[in-house]
């Protein structure tokens, strides 16, 4: 279990570190250059990855601490499917950003709240409660960060249907890989 939460702690502030820190950023970006620090910046969170998914597949036995009835695992999909859409949606010019000013961050929490929606154990607990406290952290300060916030411009319908048809070949291909990714097949 301590691999799985020093990955999530990690991870976590690694990303804080530009709404956060940004002296730090600062020093390192004048110390290692602009490659050298998105270089470090990603070896810290390919490691954080890495510690979280072997940290995961370490606990054998979880500790069970509630079981939800199992028609929410049906909603729990389509949420999952939902966070797909706002992922996809952050790397596009869509309605979405209309609404939404962090897509990939509100995409986080409905995936972590899903997740633990459909998994009472001790091990999602951490990672998908731990990555869903740093998305509502980060959202917050990059808000206070940046200030107020400009909408860009609406988009024709032809993003929104490019959108739709990628975020649902993502989100087959993850149901299908899931056993090899997560070394937990969907059920």
């Amino acid at each position: 279990m301590a691999l799985l939460i020093a990955g999530v702690l990690l991870w976590s502030i690694v990303h804080l570190v530009p709404a956060i820190a940004q002296a730090l950023r600062q020093s390192l970006l004048g110390k290692l250059g602009e490659n050298g620090y998105k270089g470090l910046f990603s070896l810290l969170l390919i490691a954080a990855i890495l510690m979280m998914v072997f940290g995961w597949r370490s606990i054998d036995q979880p500790t069970y601490l509630y079981t939800l009835p199992l028609w929410t695992r049906h909603l729990g999909m389509l949420l999952v499917l939902v966070a797909f859409i706002l992922f996809v949606a952050s790397g596009m010019a869509t309605r979405i950003k209309q609404v939404l000013r962090h897509p990939q961050l509100t995409g986080v929490l409905i995936w972590a709240g899903a997740h633990l929606m459909m998994n009472g154990d001790s091990r999602s607990l951490v990672l998908f409660g731990g990555m869903g406290i740093w998305a509502l952290l980060e959202i917050v300060l990059i808000n206070r960060r940046d200030g107020a916030w400009v909408k860009p411009e609406v988009p024709g319908m032809a993003q929104e249907a490019k959108l739709l048809a990628i975020s649902l070949v993502v989100f087959v291909a993850v149901v299908f890989a899931h056993p090899w990714l997560a070394g937990v097949a969907i059920r």
